[in-house]
């Protein structure tokens, strides 16, 4: 079945026309289906979700021609039958998801309407039964690469959190009439859920300038890793700008200074090193 977030994400993907392309989609359990998975192997992105429930998920191999030394009881079903991938249904719908993707891509057909359509109640359809086993050999090896992976679980794990971080901020921000949003109008909104998104990453910005500014005041005044007292990547690293005791979301505010020009931002911190933290990323 495609959840509510999984059937809005390929959508967002693909609107996206900024310079940041992403090859890497990672999203909640909510996030991933069958067909989902499908379609993002598709379209080149590797959707790397982070899922609950492991107790409740079937693993697919290849063919039942194989058994794992270690692995084999997660690709056999209640009924200790294997659960194999259908590949001649693959190959006989091949054409037909190619022309579903590049219909997707062309603008043709909206992947969130396909993605509705292609729930439960169409388990006898032949294109539904081609995307989930399509989405059941691509979740397969997504699954045992997280197994295998502990940096990329630890990875995975992080980033979902950095999204849920950052969902939490904006909605503290959005305070009024208690977040909720009282136009019906698609435009409003949209506009409101801009705005409010834009709200937020101005103050984090300016939190996390802020925060750079302390830190560059402890290393004048000789906190320097040479000297035993360490201001280290990883210390930098647990520091976060999701922090509201600084703000009053009924403050007055003077906008006398918006039309003034603020210095360049310079996010140099010579003294610390940051190469550790990049090979890890």
């Amino acid at each position: 079945m495609a959840h509510l977030e999984a059937i809005y994400i390929i959508d967002g993907l693909l609107a996206n026309a900024s310079e940041v392309q992403p090859k890497t989609v990672h999203a909640d359990t909510q996030g991933q289906s069958f067909p989902v998975f499908t379609l993002a192997h598709l379209f080149g992105f590797d959707l790397m979700p982070r899922i609950r429930n492991w107790k409740g998920l079937t693993f697919f191999q290849h063919t039942d021609q194989v058994t794992y030394h270690h692995i084999d009881s997660l690709f056999r079903g209640e009924s200790g039958n294997r659960n194999v991938i259908g590949w001649e249904l693959i190959e006989k719908m091949w054409p037909d998801l190619m022309r579903v993707a590049i219909s997707i891509r062309e603008g043709r057909l909206n992947s969130v309407t396909l993605l509705r359509r292609l729930g439960s109640h169409s388990r006898k359809n032949e294109i539904y039964r081609a995307f989930r086993e399509v989405g059941r050999s691509v979740r397969t090896v997504a699954l045992l690469r997280f197994l295998a992976d502990p940096a990329l679980r630890r990875r995975i794990t992080a980033v979902t959190n950095k999204v849920e971080g950052f969902n939490g901020f904006s909605g503290w921000l959005r305070f009024g009439n208690d977040g909720v949003i009282a136009d019906n109008d698609p435009a409003e909104q949209e506009k409101m859920i801009k705005f409010n998104s834009l709200l937020a990453n101005c103050v984090l910005f300016h939190t996390a300038l802020d925060m750079t500014d302390v830190l560059r005041q402890l290393l004048a005044e000789g906190w320097q890793p040479e000297q035993g007292q360490d201001i280290t990547a990883a210390d930098i690293a647990q520091l976060s700008p999701y922090l509201t005791a600084h703000i009053s979301r009924f403050g007055l505010y003077a906008t006398d200074v918006l039309c003034l020009r603020p210095d360049d931002f310079d996010p140099d911190l010579p003294v610390i090193d940051f190469t550790a933290l990049a090979e890890a990323a």
